[in-house]
């Protein structure tokens, strides 16, 4: 049973900081695994769409890599039920055993020149799945730590679900830039873009593992009621709160995949930085970003997650075009990376709080499909686009009208921090603190 807990003994912080740790886990290979297609598609493009020039083939395998994400509303809203009524932890290891199945059957994939056509319809169907996987993924994920996080420090245990989610695409560019040094382009292309699929399929065996240790965080009582997991209820009664989740995800998602795994693209086809130098800068731009999630978690717990909000927001809205465009013209590593790492800084104002300042907004019976189902619409449409909406603009001649698309987008997301209650006064997560 849920109970208010002020100063919980060593046990309880122990447990709770392994519920973290093990849950976190799973959603580091979650991402790891959706990430690794985007970061190898520079290499595996060709072997499933072998018509046209670079760009085209990217585009191709953009819309795929988009196409998963349009799955995503509809993991969200499955797995956000399933959480809400079953439960947190069997929600996450459904979806951690859809993702593996996802990335094993693509690390075997034949290539177009052996099926034909079925090679990027299968290609596309393994996606369509890790779509519906990482879909549910990041609700129940964001959920079961906002409940499993002490009082008062939620902000900094909740900014890990980003450590991981950042650490996803870290280990996926790491993993690239490893095979780099050991293999030519010719090798990568032909088979060395398969053993990453297959790294984050045997990794997600382990983390599959380690869940089904976790703790219910969820209760009978919560589960048991009429409205859990109903997105009737929920649309009813928390409309408002579902809206604004909506408005900031979607700015937030746009901008995060423009400076994360669109970025690498940019600095290849806009900068003319070479492959392996644009993979090993966005490496270290990943993994410092992901080491500031914390520190911009906590200061979250301090100032409040409304504040956090509004800085990203605004800031983001007068720096993004300047940031956009000093990237595409530079020609030095060192210069990409601290122009990208200050974007990045900005952004931190909103990942490092991005699944608690959700789950703050809704109570715990409809929370899990709030969170989700939000954030996939939102994610979806947005974030799964960046990289589509990017190249097609470079494709017309009108690169820079892409800077001014996520801008505006910014603005949306100001609106919406303005419209949200302060957590600290208002949030659902107040009062529970203890774990089943």
């Amino acid at each position: 049973m849920n109970t208010a807990v002020s100063v919980p003994d060593a046990t309880d912080t122990r447990r709770r900081i392994f519920a973290i740790v093990a849950s976190a886990s799973g959603n580091l290979v979650e991402w790891y695994d959706f990430y690794v297609y985007s970061f190898l598609a520079l290499y595996f493009a060709s072997e499933f769409f072998p018509e046209g020039d670079t760009t085209t083939q990217l585009l191709n395998a953009a819309a795929i890599f988009a196409a998963g994400f349009l799955m995503r509303p509809i993991g969200g809203w499955l797995f956000g039920r399933i959480a809400d009524r079953v439960g947190r932890k069997r929600s996450m290891l459904i979806s951690v055993t859809m993702m593996c199945a996802g990335s094993l059957v693509i690390a075997i994939l034949p290539t177009y020149q052996t099926i034909g056509i079925f090679a990027p319809l299968l290609l596309l169907l393994m996606r369509l799945i890790q779509g519906l996987s990482v879909g549910g993924e990041y609700g129940t994920t964001a959920t079961y730590m906002s409940e499993v996080a002490l009082a008062g420090r939620r902000g900094f245990f909740g900014s890990f679900q980003y450590v991981t989610l950042i650490g996803g695409q870290l280990l996926a560019v790491l993993v690239l830039v490893v095979l780099q040094q050991f293999l030519d382009e010719a090798q990568l292309r032909a088979w060395g873009w398969r053993i990453p699929f297959a790294i984050g399929g045997v990794a997600a065996v382990i983390a599959l593992y380690l869940r089904s240790s976790l703790h219910e965080t969820s209760t009978a009582e919560t589960r048991g009621r009429e409205e859990a997991g109903s997105l009737a209820g929920l649309w009813r009664h928390h409309r408002r709160a579902f809206l604004i989740v909506l408005g900031y995800t979607a700015g937030g998602s746009l901008i995060f995949y423009t400076f994360t795994t669109y970025m690498q693209k940019y600095l290849v086809n806009t900068a003319g930085f070479g492959k392996e130098v644009a993979s090993l800068t966005m490496t270290v731009v990943l993994l410092v970003y992901m080491l500031m999630q914390p520190i911009f978690g906590a200061l979250s717990d301090r100032i409040g997650r409304r504040n956090s909000m509004l800085i990203w927001s605004s800031l983001s809205i007068l720096t993004t075009v300047p940031l956009l465009s000093a990237i595409g013209r530079t020609s030095n590593a060192v210069n990409a990376f601290l122009l990208v790492t200050a974007a990045l800084a900005i952004v931190s104002f909103y990942t490092s709080v991005s699944g608690i300042v959700k789950a703050e907004m809704f109570p715990a019976e409809v929370r899990a499909l709030g969170v989700g189902f939000a954030y996939a619409i939102g994610n979806a449409v947005f974030g799964g686009t960046a990289e589509y909406a990017a190249l097609w603009f470079k494709s017309v001649g009108e690169e820079s009208w892409f800077f001014w698309y996520v801008t505006a987008m910014m603005v949306v997301a100001f609106v919406s921090a303005l419209l949200m209650p302060d957590a600290r006064r208002h949030g659902y997560l107040q009062g529970e603190g203890t774990v089943d």
